[in-house]
């Protein structure tokens, strides 16, 4: 009896602490926005504070908002004139692209950060964006230049004698000679950046050092010395409630029961890995655990449950965008498939995580998915088809092999750009005092005749600078506003139009064979708005049609306009494209999507919440610009009729859809239809209509 009630008391405590620290979390979410919404604040602060509002609440949660705020960060430095608000916000859109595996988008907007922070001299702003260049080398397997980056972020933070920000860098140099396999180097780097966060006490980042340590000696075979640092890593975690690092760390332990055999002790650990990413909305995290949880129950044979595992890992994936982690599981799904002797699904699988990995030019997760493929034919009797794949498999271990010998090759030159860098530091160092005792010589031999010059030079100089300066001022301010008037065009009409509207002063209307029209409402918002304040009624309204606005950039179509609680969107103009019918109807999905998720959410906390209908119609349309003043970019024409009776017949939570429409994306394998037959809509008669979900 004694024994059940400590247990129960241990249960009580931890689901106390798992609860404050959830409260706690939100509090100082709450904290950061509403500094952010305090205007009396100085824009540095209140800049930082929403930075950090984006980072820790939405960045690695829920990245599609994550987008859409951060663009209200940069509106902000735009308006503000506050630069550093620009390149806070710059920086996020790299952070949001790496995640998604987009570097060459990620490149781009930390090189607009990193301009900005140069520009108006801030080295504290530099260091950082420098060091994340070099994790995007880093990514893309470009050590040396991933190295270069790292030795410029370190060498800035030495300058400023930032010892917070140098710990890190160093870390991150560990990282490559542990990727590179030299482990007694990697070490050496681990420990000096160790050493810096101890000496700070600073644990919440001396915990990832300690874990990767523990990696070391994992990758060297020595589980139970990794089990050791990944223990003493996990323990600090929890101290200072990094929940993010806690799960991680907690996955990494169940990695070195696997390898150890000890299946059991490995999915308890995934387990309490993955309930911890699903409280903190960690998508990325989420999938990468419940895809190792499909793995125990594979080792296990139990094919059902690892299928299952699977394929919700996937769903994850493919909302994330994680194409390498797309390629694998499809793999995986495959083996699953083939196990249980269904070898029509096994090759259908297969093919996938091939066709994405070589899109992508991931030769181990090509290997992966050819091996599937070879081992599925050989079982289904077809000789020569599981020889071909054997032979794809010998020319992916002869890439593999030279990429090994690629990589002996890169450590040698980075071993060699290490002590090239030694030697330079140090010439440099010889020459920077020579140079300084023959500047005192001659110091004393042109003190007074420098003296008299510097006076008349100071003097000349200060005029001109006076008039240099009032010049760069006029021409930045007439640039500001150009770039200002520039992004408000752009907020009101499509590129192209602007464009044309610029050039000749005017826009043509213009005939479209092929546009969808997608319209959206909100059921019973009348009854709604009756029950909340304007306020509070404008606010939930303007949250769902920001995270539209990032919905229909997501899939480059149109927004037309907003009339009352009304969203209508084209897509298909100004510029035609293939995938525009697909892409609109994938945005409703999403739409739809968000607000369901919402409603549960506010139902949580009892606020007043919507239900929405969306319908899609796809045909011709005119499209042009609206007046001569107040310019709007708008539509006509009989299709715009249909898709607005689309929606009014539509149903909510679904995403209804004309004839026309299903026509075109019938055959799409994501889609999956419900047919309605035909529904008397308006003044158009009987219409053949369907509900579009994404396949399961």
């Amino acid at each position: 009896m004694q024994k059940t009630e400590h247990i129960l008391y241990r249960i009580f405590t931890i689901l106390l602490l798992i609860i404050c620290s959830s409260v706690s979390a939100q509090n100082n979410l709450d904290s950061l926005y509403g500094i952010w919404q305090d205007k009396t604040q100085a824009d540095s602060t209140r800049a930082k504070a929403y930075k950090n509002y984006i980072w820790n609440g939405f960045l690695y949660s829920n990245p599609d908002t994550a987008i859409v705020l951060t663009k209200a960060l940069l509106l902000y430095g735009e308006k503000n004139k506050y630069p550093k608000a620009k390149s806070m916000a710059y920086n996020l859109i790299g952070v949001y692209n790496r995640n998604k595996g987009d570097y060459a988008k990620a490149l781009e907007f930390y090189q607009l950060s990193l301009k900005i922070n140069q520009e108006i001299g801030d080295k504290k702003g530099i260091a950082p964006v420098i060091s994340n260049i070099g994790s995007l080398y880093y990514s893309q397997g470009d050590y040396p230049k991933s190295l270069e980056y790292y030795q410029r972020g370190l060498k800035i933070y030495e300058e400023i004698g930032e010892k917070k920000g140098r710990a890190p860098v160093i870390s991150n140099i560990g990282s490559i000679y542990h990727n590179q396999g030299d482990y007694p180097k990697a070490l050496e780097y681990y420990q000096r950046s160790l050493k810096i966060h101890e000496e700070i006490g600073n644990k919440k980042r001396s915990a990832p050092v300690i874990s990767n340590i523990g990696s070391i000696y994992y990758s060297q075979g020595e589980h139970d010395k990794a089990l050791e640092y990944y223990q003493r890593g996990l323990k600090i975690r929890k101290e200072i409630g990094d929940k993010r690092g806690i799960a991680f760390t907690m996955g990494n332990i169940g990695n070195v029961y696997k390898t150890k055999g000890n299946n059991t002790k490995a999915l308890e650990y995934y387990q309490r890995s993955w309930k911890i990413y699903q409280e903190i909305g960690d998508k990325k995290g989420n999938a990468h655990i419940i895809g190792n949880i499909g793995e125990i129950y594979q080792n296990n044979s139990d094919y059902s449950k690892a299928l299952e595992y699977f394929q919700r890992s996937l769903k994850i994936r493919e909302e994330i965008g994680d194409k390498r982690g797309i390629a694998f599981t499809m793999s995986n799904i495959g083996n699953i498939y083939q196990a249980k002797a269904n070898y029509i699904k096994a090759l259908e699988y297969c093919e996938k995580g091939l066709l994405i990995s070589e899109k992508i030019g991931i030769l181990k997760e090509e290997k992966h998915a050819c091996q599937c493929l070879f081992d599925t034919y050989k079982f289904m009797g077809k000789g020569n088809k599981a020889l071909f794949y054997l032979e794809k498999i010998k020319v992916i271990d002869d890439s593999l092999a030279m990429q090994k010998t690629n990589k002996k090759l890169q450590q040698m030159e980075l071993s060699k750009k290490m002590f090239a860098d030694s030697i330079a530091t140090l010439e440099k160092e010889r020459l920077l005092e020579e140079a300084s005792q023959e500047e005192v010589r001659k110091k004393n031999r042109t003190e007074n005749i420098a003296f008299a010059a510097g006076v008349f030079i100071l003097l000349l100089a200060a005029g001109l600078y006076g008039r240099v300066r009032l010049l760069r001022k006029s021409k930045a301010t007439l640039q500001l506003e150009k770039d200002h008037s520039e992004n408000l065009l752009l907020n009101i009409l499509p590129k192209e139009i602007a464009q044309e509207l610029k050039q000749k002063g005017k826009a043509e209307a213009r005939d479209f064979d092929l546009v969808s029209i997608l319209f959206t409402d909100f059921k019973g918002f009348t009854e709604a708005s009756a029950k909340m304040s304007a306020s509070l009624l404008v606010s939930e309204l303007n949250a769902c049609f920001e995270v539209f606005d990032g919905i229909t950039e997501k899939y480059k179509i149109e927004k037309i306009k907003t009339f009352g609680d009304s969203y209508m969107v084209a897509g298909g103009l100004p510029l035609p494209t293939k995938d525009s019918v697909r892409n609109t109807v994938l945005a409703a999905l999403d739409m739809q999507a968000f607000i369901i998720k919402r409603k549960a959410e506010n139902e949580a906390q009892n606020k007043p919440t919507f239900e929405m209908r969306v319908g899609i119609h796809t045909g011709s349309v005119v499209a042009g610009i609206v007046g001569i003043k107040k310019f709007q970019y708008d539509i006509w024409g009989d299709s715009v009729n249909t898709a607005s009776r689309m929606e009014t017949n539509g149903a909510v939570g679904k995403v209804n859809i004309s004839q026309s429409t299903y026509e075109i994306i019938k055959n799409d394998p994501e889609f999956a239809f419900v047919s309605r037959g035909k529904i008397e809509a308006k003044g158009k008669g009987e219409i053949n209509m369907y509900f579009v979900e994404k396949r399961v």
